[in-house]
């Protein structure tokens, strides 16, 4: 009997649908990453709601209002601007409803995202960043304009719908004061549409006036100006690559009056922070959630041992394979230093191409049409298959002004054999047999070799 009493305290229900799994997510202590901080900092893990994000809390709110209210009928198209999580909770609501479902996206929203939605039966308009809000290709107007074409449709534009941030007063607020026992002192947390930070932080204060609410914004945003000037500062707006957060406009869903500071955050610092927590505390999070971390943690030294801090992880690190989880992209923006490069990544460039070679029994007449037609300085000499020398432009040069009649063979000028290398080998060690004396060096790739020259080192340390 005791058992059983055991697996029922832990037995979940049956749901009806999908949509009501949303809410109840984790708190989860952060430990490595956070063990530097004078308190206890938590994390409200929102990528466990079923769409992996917190927007799925106000993207149900918002369809279960404008159904209350008649704004949206049945069999009718919902059409909305997102970067990408707001969409997948509509995409759940409008599944399970029967609706139809459009989105539109700023093209610096991740593919994944993208992919995504259209996964889950949305239609896409991918829209252009570098636009004014209120310039007809923005993902705002194009929404618009499509709701004012098509008949049935709703436009729940998240920004002004005071659904978003009502949708977290009722029940992210809640979770994250019992689950603290009201021993919450500060909430940290990402600004996009304001809905979260506004919500949850009313709710909190609710209960205790003293609570500290910090959001984080990004440069590029207006939101920390605005908040500390009352000034709209149309200068403080430029594109920025961080996802989810900052805005350049002022959302309805701003309750500036509940927010205690704002903090900005550069996007470099964002994606190394949301690296790091995958690897630290094995949380793989979203680009915003980086820029979340490293928005508290650049405000530490306000914390004292008795404060209790909890940050909002807003979703999951799926949506951002591609781009904070990607090297390259890292290495493109200048986010991560420059990968140590070995021989394979100095013959990209032409490894497809075959290793122009001459014999020793050549006159160096076909060595010099050989460079002249390859546009090469330098060739491999070989003899019964095996590299016996070198040969370069200058060694030509002198042997032709020296005997103008090019009867000179390639064997009687050539210098040394050029060193074999791995694929493996180092940038670095490559560099040293080229300064030391070699014109250039090969390097065994497949069933043949290839040729790294001076020029190759350049280009790959430039």
């Amino acid at each position: 009997m005791g058992h059983q009493n055991k697996l029922k305290q832990y037995m979940r229900p049956i749901y009806d649908s999908i949509l009501e799994t949303i809410g109840d997510t984790p708190m989860i202590k952060l430990n490595k990453i956070a063990q530097d901080f004078p308190c206890p900092v938590y994390a409200k893990v929102e990528y466990f709601n079923p769409g992996h994000s917190v927007k799925d809390r106000m993207a149900l709110k918002m369809i279960e209002d404008a159904e209350a209210r008649g704004d949206l009928k049945p069999g009718g198209t919902i059409i909305e601007c997102t970067s990408g999580n707001t969409g997948m909770g509509l995409a759940l609501a409008a599944i399970v409803k029967g609706y139809k479902l459009i989105c539109t996206l700023s093209d610096k929203q991740s593919k994944e995202k993208m992919d995504i939605l259209r996964a889950m039966g949305a239609e896409v308009y991918v829209c252009p960043t570098n636009v004014a809000p209120e310039h007809p290709d923005s993902y705002y107007s194009v929404a618009s304009k499509l709701n004012k074409e098509i008949p049935n449709s709703f436009y729940p534009y998240q920004y002004d719908n005071l659904s978003n941030r009502e949708a977290h007063y009722e029940s992210t607020g809640p979770e994250i004061w019992e689950q603290t026992e009201g021993k919450v002192t500060h909430f940290v947390v990402g600004v996009g549409t304001g809905g979260t930070i506004s919500g949850v932080g009313k709710y909190l204060k609710e209960q205790n006036p003293n609570i500290k609410v910090w959001g984080i914004d990004t440069y590029g945003s207006v939101f920390k100006k605005y908040h500390e000037t009352g000034e709209f500062d149309e200068k403080e707006i430029y594109s920025y690559i961080t996802e989810g957060i900052g805005e350049d406009i002022l959302p309805k869903n701003v309750d500036f009056s509940v927010i205690d500071y704002f903090e900005k955050v550069t996007d470099k610092d964002g994606a190394l922070a949301t690296r790091e927590l995958a690897k630290k505390e094995g949380l793989f999070l979203g680009y915003s959630c980086g820029s979340a971390f490293q928005g508290l943690r650049q405000l530490k030294d306000q914390l004292t041992p008795e404060d209790a801090v909890v940050v909002l992880f807003h979703d999951h690190g799926s949506r951002y394979v591609g781009k904070v989880y990607n090297d390259d992209w890292m290495r493109d923006r200048g986010f991560l230093a420059p990968a140590n490069k070995v021989a394979k990544d100095l013959i990209d460039g032409h490894s497809h191409l075959p290793l122009v070679t001459v014999s020793t029994t050549a006159p160096i007449s076909n060595a010099a049409s050989l460079m002249k037609t390859h546009d090469i300085t330098q060739i491999p000499v070989m003899q019964n298959g095996q590299m016996v020398g070198s040969i370069d432009d200058q060694t030509l040069l002198s042997s032709m002004v020296d005997n103008p009649s090019n009867a000179t063979l390639v064997g009687d000028i050539m210098g040394p054999a050029y060193p074999v290398v791995e694929l493996t080998t180092s940038i670095e060690d490559i560099a040293k047999m080229v300064k030391g004396g070699h014109r250039a060096v090969l390097v065994k790739f497949g069933e043949g070799l290839h040729i790294i020259t001076k020029q190759d080192i350049i280009t790959a340390m430039s």
